[in-house]
């Protein structure tokens, strides 16, 4: 006797220590994995789209407050946290999104947004050091030899920029300060994401953003102009980029597990890299091609959890990115 397609679908359910989830990806799984890895990719290409015509803390005020209208509108990100964890929430608005939401237009002002892409890729590797600071204790084999890795690949990528010049140089270390503060925010975003669930900290996090970004973004009106494709690019960089992805992100990873929706970040920097050639034109020299396959190499063993460690909720990524790992 053929099973239903109601059987089918709850055999593919399992009871895990991270809830229900689902035992293969599917179609809806893979959806939202698309979703959330093209649209973070494609935030360095409408970046280098709003600095054309944008100061970077203009760019940064108007993703944040298109971000957190956009999540604003889910009735879960809604859900109250205590008064005793807003200072914390309000840390990580500082150190995960008002900061680096601010040094990455800054960047690609001197350095392409497929560049940008690349370097991103390494935010597992980011939040795998500052983990292992904070633990005081070394990673185990397998993310040291994954740390080894992504490591030479960010230098296979930052190398051609050391090269060009002392300005986008420059650009590559805003990049890279950047998304070091990722991964300290990721590791701050762990313990208010396991109490509260992911999106009433998103929320919370990204209007404390706002907060600090109102008066520096207006501050960089008058040195910006009008343009219409740049305010245009704002509106998927912010309500897409650093709102509605995450709400995929969270899904899938309520879905499939936080490990397994991770795997999104692998793809951003192939989207980036496909964007900025296609549609702006850059170019990407033969050996950050070597080190953006290091860094996803070194990300993926780096993120890729111990048999018996314990299961962590930690799906968010930063707008340009970022799943946790």
């Amino acid at each position: 006797m053929s099973a239903t397609p109601q059987q089918l679908h709850r055999r593919r359910l399992v009871q895990t220590s991270e809830g229900t989830r689902t035992e293969s990806f599917g179609p809806a799984e893979w959806g939202l994995l698309a979703a959330a890895a093209i649209i973070w990719g494609s935030s360095f290409l409408f970046i280098e789209i709003g600095v054309e015509a944008f100061r970077p803390g203009l760019v940064a005020l108007a993703r944040v407050a298109l971000g957190a209208a956009a999540v604003a509108l889910v009735p879960r990100a809604r859900q109250p946290v205590d008064r005793s964890d807003l200072p914390r929430i309000a840390l990580l608005g500082v150190v995960w999104m008002a900061i680096p939401f601010v040094l990455f237009p800054m960047a690609q002002q001197w350095i392409n947004s497929a560049v940008a892409g690349m370097l991103n890729g390494a935010v597992p590797l980011t939040s795998t050091v500052i983990a292992t600071l904070l633990l005081g204790r070394l990673p185990r084999a397998r993310q040291l030899a994954g740390l080894a890795i992504g490591f030479l690949g960010v230098v296979a990528i930052a190398w051609p920029q050391v090269q060009a010049g002392s300005n986008t140089a420059l650009g590559a270390g805003l990049i890279l300060i950047a998304i070091s503060l990722y991964g300290l925010g990721l590791n701050m975003a762990v313990p208010l994401q396991q109490r509260y669930g992911a999106l009433p900290v998103l929320l919370r996090t990204q209007l404390a953003a706002l907060v600090l970004l109102v008066p520096f973004g207006l501050s960089q009106v008058p040195g910006s102009h009008w343009s219409t494709s740049a305010a245009l690019a704002m509106i998927p960089l912010g309500a897409l980029g650093t709102g509605l992805a995450f709400v995929a992100m969270v899904t899938l990873a309520g879905r499939a597990g936080a490990t397994r929706g991770s795997i999104a970040i692998y793809f951003t920097p192939v989207v980036a890299i496909a964007l900025g050639v296609v549609f702006l034109g850059e170019h990407v020299p033969a050996i950050a091609m070597v080190g953006v396959v290091l860094v996803i190499a070194g990300a993926w063993l780096t993120s890729r959890r111990e048999r018996h460690a314990t299961p962590a909720v930690a799906p968010a990524p930063s707008g340009d990115a970022p799943a946790a790992t």
